[in-house]
């Protein structure tokens, strides 16, 4: 699965609680420029409109080729998902202190998909023991990979 962009910020920002995959409503043009790779998923998240969940403050550059490049790169798109996901997320977003965010976007077979996360947000002690950790983890498996003289 060719992954199309990452939210590395959402990554820093917000613990993962849960990953859903939905499918993402896209125009003809969109979806070439997206395939391009001219998107942006910085400051973007979902939302419940009713009972549609959409995807809000996604930047994708109008195609160029295309006739047609009057659409606006952050308009809202709506997300697809089966009834039952989308009635158990309406659930959890009850609780305060949750958020749902796009991690990723990427092609699975001839369609786009959207990895969206149930997020809590991070306390800036969380973000810099999570940096720790990491760089922990890399120094050990630095000195486990060199060779001994």
């Amino acid at each position: 699965m060719p992954v199309l962009a990452i939210n590395k910020k959402a990554l820093h920002e917000y613990e993962i609680l849960h990953e859903y995959e939905a499918g993402i409503v896209l125009s003809g043009p969109e979806v070439k420029s997206l395939r391009g790779g001219h998107v942006s998923l910085k400051g973007s998240f979902a939302v419940f409109h009713g009972n549609d969940l959409e995807l809000l403050n996604t930047h994708i550059s109008p195609y160029k080729p295309a006739a047609q490049q009057h659409y606006s790169p952050t308009r809202s798109r709506a997300l697809l998902l089966n009834r039952k996901e989308l009635s158990q997320l309406q659930g959890k977003l009850q609780q305060k202190g949750l958020t749902l965010v796009p991690l990723r976007i990427y092609t699975k077979g001839i369609r786009i998909k959207v990895s969206v996360g149930l997020a809590r947000g991070r306390q800036k002690h969380e973000k810099r023991e999570l940096i720790k950790n990491r760089d922990i983890k890399r120094t050990i498996q630095h000195a486990l990979k060199r060779p001994r003289s």
